[in-house]
This record gives structure tokens, sequence and C-alpha cells, in this order.
């Protein structure tokens, strides 16, 4: 990159944004979120070489099924194989170069759209149709590369990067703070997608600050809790967290009466964990719901978007009607965020606007500020 470079320039705004004490600090630069030459960078050297999330391990349940993504521009197909294991490969036949598996499904075998190669779950080729005369062809060294998966407290984590430290060691301080709540007995009851317009860091960093929840959700969870009693501690380098502690009206974020594990505030502590770069998560102990980012340029996002219950409250007879209520009451939310979040891209495109000063319950805005600093290329 030369001096001359946008995001290059971006790169330095954002270096001296995050230079100053916490105390002082601003909200990142607007071309941070509004360069498209920023948003290639991010691409390369944030989300091709970091841990993301592909949603529930619990989605994958049987042998065959699979779900697809992209990362970086990849795509890439995760699928549980004959063996009951968590398997990632790439989406493109070596043939060709198709791409194979759409959405999500369950099959036996995957098979090539165009010219009907076919694989088996673990990548292997099982067959070629007239491929008998090509004499470099050898259907045993065709294999679809392999692309690391790791099940993490129920979470489908996945990197393009093979150097990337093992996910239970990057993110052991969350298992410290919430492995009471053992996030793997939890079960997804809805997954689903959508894209909304704008960056998605503005996303991610309005999960991470509840600072907006009197505001922006006034009509659904905003009374539920007290700007006074939030505490913003320092993360780590590899996630930030908040919690809240709620009162009753949504019984559902409260542990079961069933549940005798837990004990007085554990019972009603809402966690908001932000796992760098953009897998965004509500634990309650009653229920659960997540985020999971996929930058579409500067101005739109693609969002992963699931939840569900803890297992105490997903034997209780009356599920069906919690789960109806939760789904409701978070849907209501979603749409209260995209209006918001919609809105400051919008601000952020706009001559006259510019970065103000950090609110003390923005802390994670800024250490979020300090990962993807961090992540960016040597000046």
């Amino acid at each position: 990159m030369t001096a001359l470079d946008p995001a290059l320039r971006a790169i330095e705004e954002l270096r001296a944004n995050v230079a100053v004490p916490f105390e002082r600090a601003q909200a990142m630069p607007k071309s941070v979120y509004t360069s498209p030459a920023f948003a290639e960078a991010e691409q390369r050297h944030i989300f091709a070489q970091d841990w993301l999330c592909a949603g529930r391990a619990d989605a994958l349940k049987e042998p065959g099924d699979y779900l697809t993504m992209e990362i970086a521009g990849e795509p890439v197909i995760i699928l549980r194989d004959r063996d009951g294991q968590l398997r990632g490969l790439s989406n493109v036949c070596r043939h060709r170069m198709s791409t194979l598996l759409e959405g999500r499904g369950r099959v036996r075998a995957i098979v090539c759209p165009y010219h009907a190669w076919t694989y088996n779950l673990d990548g292997s080729l099982r067959g070629a149709p007239a491929m008998t005369l090509n004499e470099t062809f050898c259907k045993e060294q065709v294999h679809l590369p392999k692309i690391r998966v790791a099940d993490w407290h129920g979470w489908i984590m996945v990197t393009l990067n093979p150097e990337a430290a093992p996910i239970h060691d990057r993110l052991r301080d969350v298992e410290a703070l919430v492995g009471h709540l053992d996030m793997a007995s939890y079960s997804e009851t809805f997954r689903e997608e959508f894209r909304w317009a704008t960056n998605w860091k503005v996303l991610a960093e309005n999960f991470m600050e509840s600072y907006h929840l009197p505001a922006c959700h006034a009509g659904t969870i905003g009374g539920t809790c007290d700007l006074a009693l939030m505490e913003c501690p320092e993360g780590t380098e590899a996630f930030n967290y908040h919690w809240i502690v709620k009162n009753d009206l949504v019984p559902l974020a409260l542990a079961h009466p069933s549940n005798t594990r837990l004990q007085g505030d554990a019972r009603r502590i809402t966690w908001l964990l932000a796992i760098y770069p953009a897998l965004l998560i509500t634990l309650t102990p009653g229920y659960f719901w997540y985020l999971s980012l996929t930058p579409d340029g500067p101005g739109h996002v693609k969002v992963l978007f699931g939840g569900g219950m803890s297992a105490e409250w997903m034997a209780d007879p009356d599920a069906p009607t919690h789960l109806a209520k939760v789904k409701e009451l978070l849907d209501d939310v979603q749409v209260e965020d995209k209006g918001c979040t919609e809105k400051v891209y919008r601000g952020l495109l706009a001559a006259m606007s510019s970065p103000g000063p950090l609110s003390h319950l923005e802390r994670p805005n800024f250490e979020f500020a300090q990962y993807i600093a961090r992540m960016m290329p040597p000046a």
C-alpha cells in the first residue's frame, strides 16, 4: 500500500483514534465504516484470519447435515460426517470449479451440479464420470481442501487460517465467566438470515453497548434494565463483555424454578458477549440469542440470527408458549435495532457528521476498535 492508499489512510486514522486513554475515547473515524478499501482490508486481515461462527452445533444433528457460508470470498461447507464429527470443506469442485452445495440440508454425498463429480462426506472423491481416458486423472489424489472447524461449547467455529490459535485456548476467559451457564446445553429453536443496510461494525457496536437500550428499545426491553446498574469491565484481546441485572418483566431471562444450581444474582444476570470479530451472544439463565455477521461491502451486512432456551425451560410443559413469547420479543427487538443501526449508517455518510466522545458504558466499543487496529497490517 502507498501513502495515498485509502485503506492505509483509514488504518492510520483508526490507530490514532485508539492511541488515547479510554477516558478520552471518541467513536471510530467515519472512513473505517464507509471506505470500500478499508472493507477489503478487513476481509483479508480479519475475516480470513480469525475464528468465525457458523451457528449452533445442534443445527447439524445427523450425518450428512450441512450448511454453507462464505468467508472472505471463500465458499465453505460445514457438515456432520459419518462418524458424527464436524468437518469443514471447500465448497468448490476440483474439476471445473463450480460451487457444490447451497443453503442448508442433508446429503448422502456431495454431488457437483455441473458434471456430477461426487465426493464423500470426508471430502474424498467417490466418482467422476467419463474420466478414464485422461492419463493425469487419479481419483485417490482428489480431495476437497479441508478447513478448520471446532465445536466450542455448542458453537460451530471455523477459520481459514491454519495458524490461528485453538479456539478453546483463545476463549478460555469466556469459559471462566459464563461456564456456570453451560452454553452447550442450550437448544437452538430458530435460525434465520437477513441483510441490513448498515456497516457490520455499526451492528456489532450496537450489540456491545446497552447505553442505547432505554431509547432504541423503549417499546420492548428498554424498561427491563437500569443504566446505573450496568458494568462494563475491561475485556481481553479476543472478546469484550458486559452484563445487566434483569428485573422480572421477562421471566424467560431468569433461571427456571427447577434450576437449583444458580443462586442469587446469577439467576437473573444477562451476559452480553462480543467474540471478535463477529459473534455476538446474549446469554441469560433462561434463553439465548446470537448474531453472526458477514460484511457485504461497506454499506450492508449479512446477519445470521438464532436463539433458543436452556435445558430447564425446554423441559417445561409450557415450552411452546414460552418459545413463542421469546421469539416474538426478539423479532420486535431486531426491528428496533435495524432502524437504529441503519440510521447510524446514513449519518456516517453525511458530510456534516463527525464522531463524538464515548460514554463509560461504551468501553466495549473502544476495545473493539483496538482489536480492529491490531488486526490491520503495520504501516
